[in-house]
Parts: structure tokens; C-alpha cells; sequence
């Protein structure tokens, strides 16, 4: 006997959302590893790298607190935030005054004006972005923390050096914050109606097209890229040389 097809009412709320974004999430892993993967031994486009996710996060965590009597506010969960961590790290990279000069780029604007006007007209929709957006954080933000750590351990640096508080949860485990988040996004879903259901998983798609916009905007990857070329070539060539004094 064949196994009945699942009904999507059936299918946890998070999966759907997961299932709809796969293509686009599969885009902004990839661009994401071209700007940051590069990072992980740079800390100028590391910072760079958080600089632009700062305001995005920031105004997440406003907005928890403006609509914390509302169904948004139940994706609060204790110890997800991230804005005092943010901050810490960018005063490590940037200096204690980097706020001074600080004014978010004109894309990350854009996300800040489309944020806000969904918290005005559709509050329910910013759960899309507070869910991926910090489900991200506890998922590939740790692969990337996992990678620097090595890297510093390598270079005989200290595997806990500062400049990593944004990935470094505490006393809380990552195993536990992913699946009391994905437990409230599913519990908020079951009381949204189907339309608004749908918006959500519409949106979902939306949060990734705006933070690949944003880290396209993340300066020095390039050079960074150039100058390991450009070491990877004279080491070449200094081989080659070498080589060919030895057969001579």
C-alpha cells in the first residue's frame, strides 16, 4: 500500500518556509562564502562583513521590543539577541567610536525602509525576517566561527581571540536556541490565517534577495582574493625556479 502524500497543514511551518527558499537560500549561501569565506583570515571584511548585518539585526531587536504583546514577540527567545554582541565586535575591529562614523549604506537602507514598512502595514511579516536571520546566525555563523577558530589556532593565534562575541551564545547551546525558535515560529504560524500564511513563506523569499543585496556591498573581498592570488603565483614561479636549478 502507498504511503498517503503529506497535506501541507501537516508539514511543520518552518519546513514549508525552508522548502520555498531552498534556491534562493542555495544563491546567498554561495554569495555569502565568495564575500565572507575570504574573511575568515581578513578581519577588515569580517568587519565589513558585520557592519552591514548591524542595523538589519538592531532594528529586528527594536522592533521585538515595540511589538513584544504581539505574535512577533513570541520569536523572542532568551539569549538569541545579538545586537550588544554586534557591537562589542565592531568596537573590537573599529574602534570604541565607530558610531560616530557610522551611517548604514544605501542598500542597507533600503532594508531598514522596507522593514519599516512592513512593521507599519504588516507587523507579522518582520517574523520572516527575525526567524531567518537569526536561524542563520545559529546555523552557518557558527560554521564560519568554527573555521576562524581554526585558522587562529594555526596561526598560533588564540582560538578564542575577541572579535567573535556576535557567534558566542553563552551558557546557551546552539541546539537548544534553533529548536526553541523554530518551535516559536511554528507555534506563531498556527494561529495565522492562510493568507498570512502565505505572505510569510513570500516574504521568506524576500529576506534573502535583500541580504544577498547588502553583502554584495561588503568592500576588500576582492583584493583580498588578488593579493592570495598574486602570493599563490610567486610561489609558483618560485618553485619553477627552484626546480629548475636543481636540473641543471
Amino acid at each position: 500500500m502507498a504511503p498517503q502524500a503529506e497535506h501541507v497543514e501537516d508539514i511543520p511551518f518552518t519546513k514549508q518556509m525552508r522548502k520555498a527558499t531552498r534556491d534562493i537560500h542555495s544563491v546567498s549561501d554561495a554569495l555569502i562564502n565568495a564575500k565572507l569565506g575570504i574573511a575568515l583570515s581578513d578581519n577588515a571584511v569580517w568587519a565589513e562583513g558585520l557592519l552591514v548585518f548591524y542595523d538589519v539585526f538592531a532594528y529586528l531587536e527594536s522592533a521585538l521590543d515595540r511589538l513584544g504583546d504581539s505574535l512577533v514577540g513570541e520569536l523572542d527567545v532568551p539569549g538569541m539577541r545579538r545586537r550588544a554582541a554586534f557591537e562589542a565586535d565592531l568596537a573590537h575591529y573599529l574602534g570604541a567610536e565607530w558610531r560616530l562614523r557610522h551611517a548604514p549604506r544605501p542598500a542597507v537602507q533600503r532594508y531598514l525602509d522596507h522593514l519599516a514598512d512592513l512593521e507599519r502595514d504588516e507587523p507579522h511579516l518582520l517574523m520572516a525576517y527575525i526567524y531567518h536571520l537569526y536561524m542563520g546566525l545559529l546555523s552557518g555563523g557558527q560554521v564560519l566561527r568554527a573555521k576562524r577558530r581554526l585558522l587562529h589556532r594555526v596561526f598560533g593565534g588564540s582560538a578564542d581571540a575577541p572579535g567573535n562575541a556576535v557567534t558566542d551564545y553563552g551558557a546557551h547551546t546552539i541546539r537548544q536556541l534553533k529548536t526553541r525558535l523554530a518551535a516559536a515560529m511554528n507555534a506563531a504560524a498556527d494561529q495565522l490565517d492562510d493568507v498570512t500564511r502565505r505572505q510569510l513563506i513570500d516574504e521568506s523569499r524576500e529576506v534573502f534577495v535583500r541580504n544577498n543585496e547588502i553583502v554584495a556591498t561588503v568592500r576588500g573581498a576582492e583584493q583580498v582574493l588578488l593579493r592570495r592570488l598574486g602570493t599563490a603565483a610567486l610561489l609558483v614561479l618560485l618553485l619553477a625556479a627552484l626546480y629548475w636549478l636543481l636540473l641543471r
